[in-house]
């Protein structure tokens, strides 16, 4: 959760947004109680201003993130889509 800014929004696996840090922990707890295995290949941040688009690649699928730059220097994430690319949405 410390990635998280408070009011930041997930696109949870039910296709539904968990907004806010309780529905972020709710959704994250999900996810990481199937013990998922989280090996990816992060990509190059592209910044503007005081945002950057973050994306991760692995093996069938990708992640797509927004950072919204701290006025403590820190980047905390305002949107995660986790699910930007997978296999069944490729198939089309």
């Amino acid at each position: 959760m410390a990635l998280y800014e408070p009011d930041a929004v997930l696109a949870a696996a039910s296709g539904e947004h968990a907004a806010g840090a309780d529905a972020i922990r709710r959704e994250l707890r999900r996810l990481l109680d199937g013990r998922p295995a989280l090996a990816g290949e992060s990509q190059p941040a592209l910044r503007f201003g005081d945002l950057a688009l973050t994306s991760t690649r692995f093996d069938g699928g990708a992640t797509a993130e927004v950072a919204r730059r701290q006025p403590d220097g820190s980047w905390l994430w305002v949107i995660d889509q986790p699910r930007v690319l997978s296999r069944a949405n490729q198939a089309g």
